[in-house]
């Protein structure tokens, strides 16, 4: 009997794709509930046979990727040259009231990026709820970028020139706001 994260990463290290240890860990952690901190410290304290491709991911995992799209929307992020999101933060009103928590927040030009999927965002309420949410990003000047999660990987680098364009234009926008 081993304890989860033990089984967890023995599992990830038998694997030679990418894909498998991307789902495996980041459902692991976001549904598990386990700490990415003590994944890398079993990774540390084992072998290193098999264990680079559970770094590497974990490393993503560390900055704030919640789901293999996250991931991928992560690599699409390292081609633009842009500065770092922040992946999966809280954003509030001046008041303190929730706005939403985009899956990237460029904070600095006050860009949302959302990688809205059909499975998440179709039916009738939550496809209501991604409307709510674009409401209150509008209500507090935040541009908002929508891809779906089947783009990153088909076209990251269409995706990746409009995550730029996006950016380019929130801050051009901030700039003639003054």
């Amino acid at each position: 009997m081993a304890p989860l994260f033990r089984a967890v990463l023995d599992e990830c290290r038998r694997f030679s794709a990418r894909d498998p240890v991307r789902a495996l860990l980041t459902e692991a952690v976001q549904r598990g509930r386990l700490n990415p901190e003590v994944l890398i410290r079993e990774l540390e304290a084992g072998s290193d046979r098999g264990s680079a491709l559970p770094r590497e991911v974990l490393r993503d995992v560390l900055r704030g990727a919640r789901s293999v799209a996250e991931v991928d929307a992560m690599a699409v992020w390292r081609r633009t040259g842009l500065p770092e999101p922040l992946w999966n933060h809280e954003v509030r009103d001046a008041s303190g009231r929730y706005i939403g928590t985009p899956d990237g927040y460029f904070k600095k030009v006050r860009l949302a990026w959302e990688v809205d999927s059909y499975d998440f965002h179709f039916a009738r309420e939550q496809y209501a709820g991604t409307l709510e949410r674009n409401s209150r990003y509008a209500a507090e000047g935040i541009l908002v970028l929508q891809t779906l999660p089947s783009r990153l990987r088909s076209e990251p680098g269409k995706v990746a020139a409009e995550l730029v364009a996006a950016y380019n234009a929130a801050a051009s926008r901030e700039t003639y706001l003054g």
